[in-house]
């Protein structure tokens, strides 16, 4: 199971890192350069927004679906051609509903318009997610890895006109990255789909009644699931937009950071798109999932406290690299998101493990405190510290949540993480005080980098949070 695991994981990382990681640094850090932070922050605003009845269009059925064919790789003829069916139905009321939120939340037509494609985007990208989602169960992970990058690349080469190519005389407009977006994952939704269509044996649009209310009946712990989490994520920045009259410019400034926060959480949620298959498989064969989490969990952790620390030491550094204004308030919010991001990876192990498990009533319940408290912490601090509160909402919120995920899989399977922890504050330290050090001693160079990574690497293995012995394993250990 390890093999499987590490090669696919070796796989998208590489993949990703190519691609995801350029778009958001690259692409999208430019278009914040120049469209300004303030038209920036409204796009930002409403992007969120538009997330967060997200669910209407999923039901929590991507994630149904990707346990249920793992374990049940004969059902993707009847359940393709029915889910999708069933979606469609699902865009029109998302459409709808999210239309209505807006009126009543007092979006203006500008606003509204934009929104109205940023909802159609949002549709097609939960159609991809679906049919990926058949690639994933099947196992197929090579080829849901390249899909997984194509909507990223197609855009990258668009904008790159848009911006570099000289196309045109007019400054770059904000309309232009969204409908840029449009046609970028209309092309990935075709090219998935074929790929799962010369899987199946048929595909015919019908409608049935029957089929439609079992799987929506089987889905809805997940739908719930991701509501609650999508409101605990993405509610921030439109708490910002809605509470501080400033032209959304704070939103644009939490924009900034946040940017930096999601091209490190591609990367991680990797590991939750590889493990729920595996998860859901290993349960239902009645294997132990003992060494995979502990395995995967080191691995993750390694690969995010490398990040993270770097990122809080030279904060400021970084954030000057790619911007051209609000430095100094990006950067201290870039910190509090990297720390934010540990304990949001730890969810991509053990909140994956749980939902693979079906502990979908327990999950519900630390999401729906989770929503809770953070709305509370960004009425209360949003007024007095703007952006940075909203930081701070969110991490007090993932901490919470994410220690009390790990709480729950070491009750539901016995886990005992005390070694694996021990391990995981050495390494931390270690990388603390080495890029400290750099930071004392050295400026901000290329260089600067590069001794760090070294560091890490080799610190990754004297201090024993991933040993030679767990590669060694890989070459006789196979999922069944």
């Amino acid at each position: 199971m390890k093999k499987k695991f590490i090669t696919n994981l070796v796989l998208v990382i590489f993949l990703n890192l190519l691609i995801k990681p350029f778009y958001i640094l690259g692409i999208d850090a430019e278009v914040i350069n120049q469209v300004g932070a303030k038209a920036y922050g409204n796009y930002f605003a409403l992007i969120n927004f538009s997330f967060i009845l997200n669910i209407i269009l999923d039901l929590g059925i991507t994630n149904f679906n990707v346990k249920n064919i793992a374990q049940h790789h004969q059902l993707l003829d009847k359940h393709f051609s029915g889910i999708i069916t069933i979606r469609l139905i699902l865009v029109i009321i998302y459409c709808i509903a999210t239309l209505l939120l807006a009126i009543l939340v007092g979006y203006n037509s500008l606003q509204i318009k934009l929104l109205i494609i940023l909802a159609i985007n949002q549709s097609l990208v939960a159609f991809i997610l679906y049919i990926r989602s058949n690639l994933s169960g099947l196992h197929l992970f090579f080829q849901d890895s390249l899909i997984s990058i194509l909507d990223r690349t197609l855009l990258i080469l668009i904008c790159s006109l848009l911006l570099w190519g000289g196309i045109t005389s007019q400054p770059f407009q904000i309309e232009w990255f969204v409908y840029s977006q449009t046609l970028a994952y209309f092309i990935t939704l075709i090219v998935c789909f074929l790929l799962v269509f010369s899987k199946t044996n048929k595909f015919t649009f019908k409608w049935n009644t029957k089929f439609a209310l079992v799987i929506l009946k089987q889905s809805f712990p997940y739908a719930l699931l991701i509501l609650l989490m999508t409101i605990y994520y993405r509610i921030d920045s439109v708490m910002l937009e809605r509470m501080l009259n400033d032209q959304s410019l704070q939103a644009g400034i939490y924009a900034q950071a946040y940017r930096f926060f999601e091209a490190s959480n591609m990367i991680a949620y990797l590991f939750a798109a590889l493990l729920l298959p595996i998860f859901s498989r290993m349960i239902k064969l009645n294997q132990s999932i003992v060494e995979i989490v502990n395995f995967s969990f080191k691995l993750l952790m390694g690969f995010v406290l490398t990040l993270a620390v770097f990122c809080c030491i030279f904060n400021y550094n970084i954030i000057d690299f790619r911007y051209d204004a609000h430095i100094e308030e990006a950067s201290k919010i870039l910190s509090v998101l990297m720390i934010c991001f540990l304990f949001v990876s730890s969810t991509y192990i053990f909140g994956t493990l749980l939902t693979a498990n079906g502990n979908l009533y327990h999950l519900n319940l630390v999401a729906g405190i989770g929503v809770v408290i953070n709305i509370t912490l960004n009425i209360l601090l949003i007024p007095k510290y703007q952006a940075l509160g909203s930081a701070f909402a969110s991490l007090i919120t993932q901490f919470l949540t994410g220690v009390a995920q790990i709480i729950l899989c070491c009750h539901f399977f016995n886990l005992n993480l005390k070694k694996t922890l021990s391990q995981i504050l050495i390494f931390l330290i270690g990388l603390f005080l080495f890029a400290f050090f750099l930071k004392c001693f050295y400026s901000f160079t290329i260089l600067n980098l590069l001794l760090y990574l070294t560091f890490s690497f080799i610190w990754l293995f004297i201090s024993k949070l991933v040993k030679i012995s767990d590669f060694h394993l890989l070459i006789s250990t196979e999922i069944k």
